[in-house]
């Protein structure tokens, strides 16, 4: 009898197909058509932060900044540690506004993806960039950053899983140790902005029993996304999927930088990042919620020009002008 013919047996989003002899096939862009809007008031290159593994990142900077230092907002892009890329037109979009409406030196990095990069592999590169970053503030760094950051105001943003991906940077930079490693007080990280982070957990919470089929991120493509990304045998348990899980480390003696956590009434993830704040904050760290009511996941880069994005924008405009004071 003739062998089967490899078949799909995951597949996200139009993007990513993994077939059952273990084959994993990608399409380079996005399942969708979306129109990069670059009016050329923002200036934009890539650079390599990783030269052993090809990962690269985004630099923004407004052309008119008027001779100032701005400060440096990092955007982790979401996909389920599965898909997305800072080519992607969402992805450029959002940073593109971000560093208009900032103000600010956005640097948006790629990191390696699963299933054929499982956590915590996208973790560490995300620590690989930030340390990129503060490199550039030495001898010998980029002038192009140099030249515009204010490496003392950095602040690190994540969406979907690039808002796990904050949460790890926050632990591991908010040691004595992590901070030196940055280079502080030269380099340092002033404020966190998880935008409706990917947390896991093998308990559902409401908002996960209660999603429906039809919404932007269902529970489906959740479990597939962890289950794909995950170390192999793990559960939605690991310390890398759930920060309170057993086995996850001790945050009583973090320093956690100021920290605001953005979350949709609508989003599957909501109620996972509400209890992450509430119990942060019940251990007195510096933590806020703002949520968006009625607004789905993913809708500041789905559409960054509606209405409820510029007030997301808004609102991550004041908590980077104070320097990580909430509203």
């Amino acid at each position: 009898m003739a062998e089967a013919a490899p078949h799909v047996v995951d597949e996200c989003r139009g993007v990513l197909f993994v077939y059952s002899d273990g084959a994993v096939v990608r399409r380079a862009g996005p399942g969708f058509a979306t129109p990069v809007r670059d009016d050329g008031s923002v200036e934009w290159k890539d650079a390599v932060f990783d030269e052993a593994r090809g990962l690269e990142l985004r630099l923004y900077r407004p052309r008119d900044r008027g001779g100032r230092r701005l400060p440096v907002f990092f955007y982790y892009h979401g996909g389920g540690f599965c898909i997305g890329s800072r080519t992607w037109p969402n992805c450029q979009n959002y940073c593109l506004r971000l560093a208009a409406d900032l103000g600010a030196v956005v640097v948006a990095p790629d990191y390696r993806l699963a299933p054929e990069h499982r956590l915590p592999a996208a973790i560490d590169d995300g620590a690989s960039a930030l340390l990129w970053l503060a490199a550039q503030a030495r001898e010998g760094g980029d002038p192009w950053v140099a030249e515009a950051a204010d490496f003392g105001r950095v602040f690190v943003s994540g969406d979907s899983a690039g808002g796990n991906i904050a949460h790890h940077l926050a632990v591991r930079f908010g040691t004595a140790a992590g901070r030196a490693e940055l280079g502080a007080p030269a380099v340092a990280v002033r404020g966190y902005v998880q935008l409706m982070p990917f947390f896991g957990g093998t308990a559902p919470t409401r908002s996960e029993a209660e999603c429906p089929d039809e919404a932007f991120l269902n529970r489906p493509l959740n479990d597939r996304y962890w289950r794909l990304s995950l170390p192999e045998g793990a559960t939605a348990d690991h310390p890398v999927a759930n920060p309170f899980g057993p086995g996850a480390p001790a945050l009583d003696d973090v320093e956690l930088a100021p920290t605001m956590v953005v979350v949709g009434g609508r989003d599957i993830l909501r109620d996972r990042a509400v209890d992450y704040a509430a119990r942060l904050k019940a251990a007195g760290k510096p933590v806020e919620v703002r949520e968006f009511e009625g607004q789905q996941h993913g809708f500041f880069t789905i559409d960054p020009w509606s209405d409820a994005a510029a007030e997301l924008m808004r609102v991550i405009k004041r908590f980077v002008d104070s320097d990580g004071r909430f509203d």
